[in-house]
């Protein structure tokens, strides 16, 4: 009978652990089949094994240690039964220690799985520290190789830390034992009795934890490396000369401590390692807390410039050096007006591609024009660059995905959702700088199917994985997919492409019927031998969820190679352990400026290296990637090489096309300016005095004040023949709203990644962007215009100011959108050009040239800004307004009913409709 009722217990419990395992197993399973699909398996196993590893490890050992403490504590004690156990009946005794055991399993286990649990996310760092690439420089403090600080630092604090959690709980669970055994009672004195089994027990526990404190202190000191001070974030004078003596000495101490607690396993009572503590106490007191602030108060502070010197070089060296901001080529910009019309046409290429679309404004009008069905949705506009009809020339574009969301309720079954309504279709380009007759954007690629104006054909206009594809779905049925509305019917079509899992077996549907929680995969009739499931379709959780140790842009944009759609996404490698390095978030300025659109931070608050050293490309129809290696001499990049051989490609093995679209991202771009605010000054004495503190310009957008964003240009830079294509950011002084410099960061091949910084003279006045913006506000005739489309109904909508360099001259344009107010459909109705004292604002770009530097648009002097017809439109307007107004203070409703006529038929003259 007993045998049975253990047999069903045993069996009970293995059906408890096939249950609570079954998930994960399956789970694995199905990511084993995706990595598969992808043809990459041994991204998949290395970083399984590893963790598998660890998590055994992690388990036995906890399971282990804490087990023979138990056991150790409990021998130690079988002479005594249990303090709450009043009786000398043995069979009662016996059945509580039994009872006690299996609670003392239950608990082991807990902690132990809590424990393997824990270390299956340092799967990185120990491959890290396995693979480690020499950086080839050193810290100035204790001289080790920076790869130290990355890859092996990390390791040797976890290590630290896991031992003293496993030691920890051991000197809990034995103190527990001893305490319900009576080993450890009241003594006659105050204070607590200890016998002489349990004092060594916890000698031995608490000397090896002084040992894991003394190793903490020799670890804390490399920590100063990274700590953030008053003036320098970093190792300070006070960090170099008292607390690295402090840690040095504590450690030594710790040792003392740890060998005073083996030294009395042989004594009757904890005197010697008491009196260690007491000495362990003072000495943190006086050397952790009074000499530092001491040597800070009396010595540095009284001499602050001349003893944090060398450190603040360190900071700004190092700084640069880990935000690659070390070899930055810097230029002299003479910002003088000599700009003339034959200046423009030497520029042409510059000038051809003036962006005067903003993508806020024209994303509502891809979406009012092209979105075509509900179902279909633009998520954002991208910025890229073409050769088209022999032209390079800067375009937008969008892809036209779908939202299943937007579906009718009734239209969301699970069949639309996970078999017909699969994929988004086609994209729309515009060129940046053309503008339709009727205030909208030239379309090169339009409509469903795509058709292209120009030698880029779109042969496959499916989109499978996109930035809002985020449901899985099924391909291979036995029913068709929409494809695309056509008319009053709607095309289909069936996939042919090589993505997704295959699933040709009732067990792998039952598979995925058990990890997806979704009972329909495995009774549904449609699927058949050719069926694939498509999941982890949305780009940036695809990428993610192969190399999670990179960090992704957060804006994928779209290219369109070969006649394929596909996909590029910046990827960086980072780390928030790079020596003498300002973290990002602790920079000055506008923390917005590095926030998404969704407002999340593009980087990690603590992060203080970074670089773009990876590219990766997606197929939009079959989801397949490359990743692509664009900087070979990044030692976190190599590392991860080492760990993962088969997933990158070099950077040999780009295609020329694909590498035609690499651009500088613009992510990146923004940490870095907001770190060259202040870190453009490598002198240590204009850095202490913050002397020459650069801030980045803010502008207007929509009634609000915005920090001003770098955008991309088609340019050529002085000295040089060839326009390429770049981003761009001006920067101002500290608290002014003039111009001071500029950046940019080449996107094309040859040069691709370089930084160069144009500075102008500091002895004459560089209008900023602010300024130009105010002058535009000020102009009378300018902000009569704007008063007028308001009231006529419209909103006026101003696009970025672009600060445009041409020939040792800046170039100021700033497009101008109505809207009405009911609607969402912007047009480009006017550009303002503002260069040196003129600002005038014209129909086209062209026009406004034109009255700058002269042409047969030009009007009588350079601040010309509309026709003399349209003036005194304006100006009869205004007095049929104020006329109307007088009227109505008097109560004269006919007067001011006549006005009123009068003001409606002069507002509709002058509408934009009607020129």
């Amino acid at each position: 009978m007993k045998y049975c009722q253990r047999a069903f217990g045993t069996i009970v419990l293995i059906l408890i652990l096939a249950i609570a395992l079954s998930k994960t197993l399956v789970h694995l399973l199905t990511e084993a089949w995706w990595f598969h699909a992808i043809d990459l398996t041994s991204v998949f196993w290395t970083r399984l094994t590893w963790q598998v590893l660890l998590w055994c490890v992690s388990f036995v050992a906890y399971s282990a240690f804490l087990w023979g403490n138990y056991r150790l504590a409990m021998r130690n004690s079988h002479t005594r039964g249990w303090a709450v156990l009043q009786t000398n009946e043995l069979a009662l005794k016996a059945g509580v220690d039994r009872f006690f055991n299996l609670v003392a399993i239950a608990l082991i286990l807990f902690i132990a799985l809590i424990a393997a649990a824990s270390s299956l996310s340092a799967w990185e760092t120990v491959l890290k520290a396995l693979h480690p690439t020499p950086f080839g420089k050193q810290d100035p403090i204790f001289h080790q190789d920076i790869s130290f600080y990355l890859f092996q630092l990390p390791l040797y604090e976890g290590i630290r830390l896991w031992l003293m959690g496993l030691i920890l709980v051991a000197i809990a669970l034995a103190l527990a034992v001893y305490l319900l055994r009576g080993m450890i009672v009241p003594g006659d004195r105050s204070g607590l009795q200890v016998m002489d089994h349990a004092k060594a027990h916890l000698s031995l526990l608490l000397g090896a934890i002084f040992l894991l404190v003394a190793w903490g202190f020799w670890l804390n000191r490399y920590g100063l490396l990274a700590s953030s001070g008053k003036v320098v974030f970093g190792a300070s004078y006070t960090d170099v000369h008292a607390r690295v003596l402090a840690c040095l000495v504590m450690g030594v101490i710790s040792l003392a401590v740890a060998f005073l607690f083996f030294l009395s396993l042989r004594r009757r009572s904890f005197t010697l390692p008491l009196q260690g503590l007491m000495l362990f106490v003072v000495t943190f007191i006086v050397f952790n807390g009074i000499y530092p602030w001491f040597m800070q108060q009396f010595i540095v502070n009284p001499n602050e410039l001349s003893k944090e010197k060398p450190y603040i070089e360190h900071n700004i060296q190092f700084t640069q050096a880990a935000y690659h901001l070390n070899d930055v080529q810097k230029e002299r910009y003479a910002a003088i007006a000599k700009l003339n019309r034959q200046s423009l046409q030497a520029n042409q290429p510059t000038v051809r591609n003036i962006r005067l679309w903003d993508y806020r404004p024209l994303l509502s009008t891809y979406k009012q024009l092209q979105e075509i069905r509900l179902y279909y949705k633009f998520t954002d506009v991208d910025v890229d660059r073409y050769t088209l009809n022999n032209d390079y020339q800067q375009v937008m574009l969008s892809a036209r995905e779908l939202a299943y969301a937007q579906l009718p309720q009734e239209a969301q079954t699970w069949v639309n959702q996970r078999l017909k309504y699969t994929h988004g279709y086609g994209l729309v380009m515009s060129p940046v700088n053309r503008i339709a007759s009727d205030g909208l954007p030239e379309l090169y690629i339009k409509d469903i199917p795509p058709v292209s104006s120009l030698n880029l054909p779109i042969q496959q206009p499916a989109i499978y994985y996109g930035e809002e594809t985020k449901n899985y779905i099924f391909t291979g049925t036995s029913t068709d997919e929409f494809d695309y509305p056509s008319g009053d019917t709607n095309a289909f079509t069936r996939y042919n492409g090589t993505g997704g899992v295959p699933i040709p077996s009732l067990w792998h549907r039952l598979a995925y019927a058990y990890d997806l929680g979704s009972i329909q995969v495995l009774i549904s009739n449609y699927f058949t031998k050719q069926s694939h499931i498509h999941y982890y379709r949305q780009i940036q959780e695809r990428v993610n969820h192969v190399a999670p140790f990179l960090q992704f842009d957060h804006d994928p944009y779209l290219v369109v190679i070969d006649g394929k759609v596909q996909w590029l996404l910046d990827a960086y490698t980072v780390s928030d352990r790079y020596p003498y390095a300002k973290p990002v978030a602790q920079m000055q300025g506008d923390n917005q400026v590095l926030k998404a659109g969704n407002g999340a931070a593009i980087v990690r608050d603590n992060t203080n290296y970074i670089r773009n050293s990876v590219k990766v490309l997606v197929d939009a129809y079959d989801g397949s990637l490359r990743f692509f290696v664009v900087d070979e001499t990044d030692p976190v990049l190599m590392t991860y090489r080492k760990i993962f051989p088969h997933l990158f490609e070099p950077t040999d093995a780009i295609p020329p096309a694909v590498k035609a679209h690499f651009r500088y991202p613009e992510d990146l771009f923004k940490i870095q300016a907001r770190m060259y605010q202040t870190y453009h000054m490598s002198d240590p004495e204009l850095f202490y005095n913050r002397e020459d503190l650069w801030q980045l310009p803010r502008q207007t957008y929509e009634g609000s004040e915005v920090v001003m964003e770098p955008y991309y240009v088609i340019m050529r830079l002085p000295g040089e023949e060839k326009a390429g294509f770049m981003l761009i950011q001006p920067f101002t002084p500290s608290n002014k709203d003039n111009m001071i410099a500029w950046m940019a960061a080449r996107s094309n091949t040859k040069d691709y990644g370089k930084l160069l910084l144009y500075e102008f003279p500091k002895k004459m006045l560089v209008y900023g962007p602010r300024q130009i913006e105010a002058r535009i506000d000020q102009d009378p005739e300018i902000s009569q215009q704007f008063t007028l489309w308001s009231q006529a109904g419209s909103k006026v909508i101003r696009g970025d100011l672009l600060v445009i360099p041409i020939d040792q001259s800046l170039l100021y344009v700033e497009p101008i959108y109505l809207r009405a107010e009911q609607g969402e459909l912007p047009q480009l109705k006017r550009v303002i050009v503002a260069y040196d004292q003129s600002v005038v604002m014209e129909n086209s770009l062209e026009q406004a040239l034109n009255a700058v530097f002269g042409g047969e648009q030009a009007g009588q002097k350079g601040t010309a800004i509309v026709s003399s017809k349209t003036s005194a439109l304006v100006r009869s307007a205004l007095e049929s307004y104020r006329q109307s107004q007088e009227a109505l203070r008097q109560g004269n409703w006919s007067e001011y009913g006549r006005y009123q006529k009068e003001l409606e038929k002069t507002l509709q003259q002058l509408s934009p409709s009607n020129e």
